[in-house]
This record gives structure tokens, C-alpha cells and sequence, in this order.
């Protein structure tokens, strides 16, 4: 993100293309402005100072009758200059402003032959890196490029955009025209459709060698080769966006560099192998992959896992689920889909603590609503284990008996129709103990057994 443009910074842009003597004063005041609306503001100040002593009311009168447009008027260099320096998002945007401001945009056009068999594409792939090379040369000013890649034996033909902000931003986006002639999404291929960066493996080409900001949108099966490359170059990569990337089944990073991942809609995602240890930041969207690990990410603070499509193969392992979990530990903030945290396979539970309390009687109760299948549960009290204060995520995990009292807590809890064996140990009669045992009793509507053993004390 660039730093936000000031006052001097504008006045220095001016006047490397004024005269001399020219001077553009001016001073914004009241609401916070952006950057565009600083630079409109400028230009407009300007024109009246030295025009016009207009009071600034009659100002869009004026500009009404004479139908004046500042925009126009300026010189293409220096609108390059004004639009670099806004962050890449809001210089798309200024686009829409008038004609003038889009032909800074007018993208530069390519049209390269491209074979996506990975049998025959390192010609292609050549000639791409080529072509790529030129685009990233210098990150001065802002770009755009359209490659029109022509697929081999077809008529038909793949549009790659390729964006480049000055901040080292490289935005590409792939659509595909029509239906290729070749069905290359069926063919079976030698090479896996994986992402993969390791900073000690670099390789041979340094065109993205510089880019910091990556964002991959719509690769399909015919481009991940292509887009396996421009990836495994970004030796200094700092933030990664893939969305709707259906093309990709896994993606493996290993550097120090990334601080931010977003995977968002890319629907075969089965695997993420993460090694980053300057990661702050993990937006995940989708159906839960196979395989989440995370290792060295002990700076991670925001997580995001919108699970809106269950697990990719509509089952998960428990075990798993607890791993990625415990990858979270340490977050300061996190969003998560509450199917996962449901135990629809769980048949037997035991629960070990030194005491039952308010808090853990009603916190096992709230726990009882993820799993519907329990069959079997043993809660053991021992006196002899040392009290662990309540971790403030578990708090938000199990939120509803923060603030119920034990008989909103009881109404809440699910019947446990499966529950056939109950066994409680180290039971001291407390009240608390009693309200557990009452709430399993009323709840386990088919339990056939029920075990209570008291400490050697009580006997």
C-alpha cells in the first residue's frame, strides 16, 4: 500500500512538469478526502486562483456555462504522474472519469501461440516469459497487457489480463473464449495442478522476481502450467490472493516473505501446506480441503475459514480438525464455520477435570449439542490435577452460558438419543455435580447404564 498522497508530493508532481515559477497552492479542509478527490480539488483550486476571483459557490456555475474540463486539458505525462500516485484499486476506478483517463489504461496487446499440453509447452512457456519480462521491467507506471494466448490446434483461443501497480502489484486474470475445441480438462496429464514456492529453490527466471503483491483469478486446468511458473518466481512475494482458481488442487509455500493468503471459491482446492513465519493474515473460503498445515506461523493473528461448502469430500477426521485448531492457538481474531465444530462421528467421550463448576457444567453440556452420535461418556473429577484458568477462545467458543442462567442452559441442550452409557468418577455430591448428572439424566432419553463412583474420602 502506497504511502497516502500529501499535499507536497502533489506539488512536487506538478511542478516537475510546470514551468519554473508555477506554483499550485491549495488546502483541503474538513471531511477526510481521498487521494482523487485531493488531486480534483488541487487542480480546480488552481484554475480559480489564477482565472478567476469567483467565490467557490459559483464555482459549478461556471463550470456549467463554459463547460470547462480540467481533465482534458491536461498533458498525458503528468495524468500518468497524478494517477501513479494512487493505490492500484482506485486508479482502475479513476478510469471511468472521462475518455482521456481511460486511454491511460488502453492495455497493450500480445497474441502468442499456446500449446497447453506439458508435453510440448516449454516453447510456449518461452515466449510467454518473454512477453511477461517486458510487462514487469519497471514498476514507474502503471500497465496494462492483454495476451491473447491462441491454443494449439483450435480455433479458440485463452485472454489473459495482466494488471501491474507501482507498488509491485501483478493482478492476472484468465477467461477462456468459448468452448476449446480440445477437451484438455478431461485429458490426463504428467504434472499436478499445484502452486509451489520454496525461497530456497529459485529458478532460472527473474521476471517476478520483484513482485510483492500476486492476485490469481479463474485458473483452469489449461493455464496451470503457465501460472505454476510466473508463481515459483516470486521470490519476494508479500500478500497472495487466488480466488475462483479451479484449476488448482494444492499449494505449497515455504518463505518468510508472504504475510498475507487469501483462497477464496477455488473449488478443487484439496491441500495447503503453509510454512510461512512472517504470515499474519489467513482468509480461507470454501469447502474444506483434505489437508490444512500450518507450521512456522507463529505471527499468525487473523484467521477467516467461511467453510460455506463442507468438506470437499463431504467427510472429515476429527483428529484433523483438531490440528488445524491447535495451528490457531494463538490468533487474536477468528471467524469459523460452525459445522466444524461438530462431532458427527463421535461414539464415546471422556472428560477429565479437576472440578466441576458453573462455567465447566455448563460448558460440557454446550459441547454435548456437537455431538449427536455419542454413545458412550465418562466424566472423571481429579483433585489431584492441577486448575487450568479457562482460555478467553474457549469462552467465545462455547458463548451461550456466558450469559444463561443453568435452566436456559438445560432447555438448550439436545436430547442425546444415542447416549446408552453414562459413568461419573470422583463425584462429591456438590451442587454443580448433581445439576451435570440431573441435565445428563433428563437429556440421555435411552441410557441403559449409569456408573457413579465416589473418592475413597467419601466411602
Amino acid at each position: 500500500m502506497p504511502p497516502p498522497l500529501t499535499t507536497a508530493s502533489f506539488i512536487c508532481a506538478m511542478n516537475s512538469f510546470a514551468p519554473p515559477k508555477a506554483t499550485c497552492p491549495f488546502q483541503i479542509t474538513g471531511a477526510k478526502s481521498t487521494p482523487l478527490q485531493i488531486i480534483l480539488h488541487s487542480l480546480e483550486t488552481d484554475n480559480l486562483s489564477s482565472t478567476s476571483t469567483l467565490a467557490p459557490g459559483n464555482y459549478q456555475k461556471l463550470m456549467e456555462e463554459e463547460k470547462l474540463d480540467l481533465i482534458s486539458s491536461l498533458p498525458f505525462e503528468l495524468k500518468q504522474r497524478i494517477i501513479s500516485f494512487l493505490p492500484l484499486k482506485e486508479a482502475v476506478s479513476a478510469s471511468v472519469l472521462s475518455t482521456h483517463w481511460k486511454s491511460l489504461w488502453s492495455p497493450i496487446q500480445v497474441s502468442l501461440n499456446f500449446d497447453p499440453n506439458p508435453v510440448n509447452h516449454e516453447g510456449s512457456g518461452q515466449e510467454f516469459n518473454q512477453v511477461m519480462g517486458m510487462c514487469m521491467r519497471s514498476y514507474a507506471c502503471l500497465e496494462q497487457w492483454k495476451l491473447c494466448l491462441n491454443v494449439v490446434d483450435s480455433n479458440e483461443a485463452l485472454i489473459l489480463k495482466a494488471t501491474k501497480g507501482v507498488d509491485r502489484e501483478l493482478h492476472l486474470e484468465f477467461f477462456e473464449t468459448k468452448k476449446v475445441s480440445r477437451d484438455f480438462k478431461s485429458e490426463p496429464t504428467s504434472t499436478s495442478a499445484c502452486l509451489c514456492l520454496h525461497s530456497h529453490h529459485p529458478t532460472q527466471t527473474d521476471s517476478f522476481a520483484g513482485v510483492k503483491l500476486l492476485h490469481l483469478r479463474s485458473v483452469t486446468n489449461l493455464t496451470k502450467t503457465l501460472v505454476s511458473e510466473v508463481f515459483s518466481n516470486c521470490h519476494v512475494l508479500e500478500s497472495l490472493k487466488l480466488e475462483k482458481c479451479t484449476g488448482l488442487d494444492s499449494l505449497d509455500v515455504k518463505t518468510d516473505s508472504l504475510r498475507s493468503l487469501v483462497v477464496a471459491d477455488c473449488l478443487n482446492m484439496a491441500a495447503i501446506t503453509i510454512s510461512a513465519q512472517n504470515l499474519k493474515s489467513f482468509w480461507f473460503r470454501g469447502a474444506l480441503p483434505q489437508i490444512i498445515t500450518l507450521k512456522n506461523t507463529r505471527s499468525l493473528v487473523d484467521v477467516v475459514l467461511n467453510l460455506k461448502d463442507g468438506p470437499i469430500n463431504n467427510e472429515f477426521d476429527c483428529e484433523e480438525i483438531l490440528s488445524i485448531l491447535f495451528s490457531f492457538k494463538d490468533v487474536e481474531a477468528l471467524t469459523i464455520s460452525g459445522w466444524l465444530l461438530e462431532f458427527n462421528k463421535l461414539k464415546a467421550l471422556t472428560w477429565i477435570d479437576s472440578l466441576i463448576n458453573k462455567d465447566k457444567r455448563d460448558s460440557l453440556a454446550c459441547f454435548l449439542n456437537a455431538c449427536p452420535l455419542l454413545e458412550k461418556l465418562l466424566v472423571e473429577i481429579d483433585s489431584n490435577l492441577s486448575t487450568i484458568p479457562c482460555p478467553l477462545f474457549y469462552q467465545y467458543w462455547h458463548e451461550p452460558h456466558l450469559w444463561m442462567d443453568f435452566t436456559s442452559v438445560k432447555s438448550n441442550t439436545s436430547q442425546l438419543k444415542h447416549l446408552k452409557s453414562i459413568e461419573l468418577l470422583g463425584f462429591t455430591g456438590r451442587d454443580h455435580e448433581l445439576q451435570l448428572m440431573d441435565l445428563l439424566l433428563e437429556k440421555a432419553i435411552r441410557v441403559n447404564s449409569l456408573t457413579l463412583t465416589c473418592p475413597e474420602f467419601l466411602s
